[in-house]
């Protein structure tokens, strides 16, 4: 569903990403890991648009969206999250969600004016829509509280309910597990094979615990240094003598990596 064809991304005198391809099967949880600094973030905004390669293209689908701004992207079927949540803080989740949703018609003063019952109708299906997903994420018991109260965790899942509502076919996962309890953990993982189990959902995520790594993806990508160093299973990685050098400089394997 993602290829990228030899990356490259300057930051003035830094390459931070150094003649990087990779595929991201579709149907597929792909699993993109490596030490701090190796390229992980700036691979995903290459993708998500955010920032432009100095050399190499990108392709979703088929088509080469190398050009294409984020909203076009978005359009296209592809959503992000991030690290830390971008939550509207003010706005309950259910309004959080209601907001993250494509709506043409709203979107047009003259719709929302003079097509009062085309406005309506996308409206309810935007509710019931954002209903059904705060369902889905068992977000119901806070649905009408402001986001910035939650926890850490219940961000993390209105943000993975906020990239749902456009009906994406792929979502980039930035370090979602970061920062949130292992009850809150398994549940996002519990949800993440949901999707792609039963709707296909094609997912790529960045996670350093390779153990939550192992639970969901399929397959792996490992980066250091700002180069693709090696992808396979989670067991050919862990045992890889390079991505052992690349975490902890040498030394004895430890099973927990």
């Amino acid at each position: 569903m993602i290829r990228l064809e030899g990356i490259c991304v300057d930051f003035g005198g830094l390459r931070a990403i150094d003649h990087v391809s990779f595929d991201v099967g579709a149907g597929a949880i792909t699993g993109l890991i490596g030490p701090n600094g190796a390229g992980k973030t700036t691979a995903f905004n290459v993708i998500a648009g955010a920032v432009r390669p100095t050399a190499g293209r990108v392709l979703f689908d088929g088509e080469d969206i190398t050009g294409l701004k984020p909203y076009q992207r978005a359009q296209r079927g592809l959503a992000r999250t991030f690290q830390i949540p971008h939550e509207f803080y003010r706005l309950t989740v259910l309004e959080n969600l209601m907001a993250a949703a494509s709506a043409p018609e709203g979107e047009n003063v003259f719709n929302v004016v003079f097509r009062r019952r085309s406005f309506g109708a996308e409206e309810r299906a935007i509710y019931d829509h954002a209903r059904e997903t705060i369902r889905f994420l068992e977000l119901d018991h806070v649905r009408d509280e402001k986001a910035g109260n939650l926890s850490g965790g219940q961000k993390k899942l209105v943000e993975l309910g906020r990239a749902l509502m456009r009906d994406p076919k792929i979502i980039l996962l930035d370090e979602i597990g970061a920062g949130i309890n292992r009850t809150l953990l398994s549940k996002l993982a519990d949800k993440i094979s949901a999707l792609n189990e039963e709707k296909g959902l094609t997912f790529c995520l960045i996670e350093h615990d390779l153990d939550y790594v192992s639970r969901l993806c399929s397959h792996v990508l490992v980066m250091a240094q700002g180069e693709l160093l090696t992808e396979g299973t989670v067991d050919a990685v862990r045992n890889d003598e390079r991505v052992i050098e690349a975490y902890f400089g040498g030394g004895k394997y430890e099973a927990h990596l």
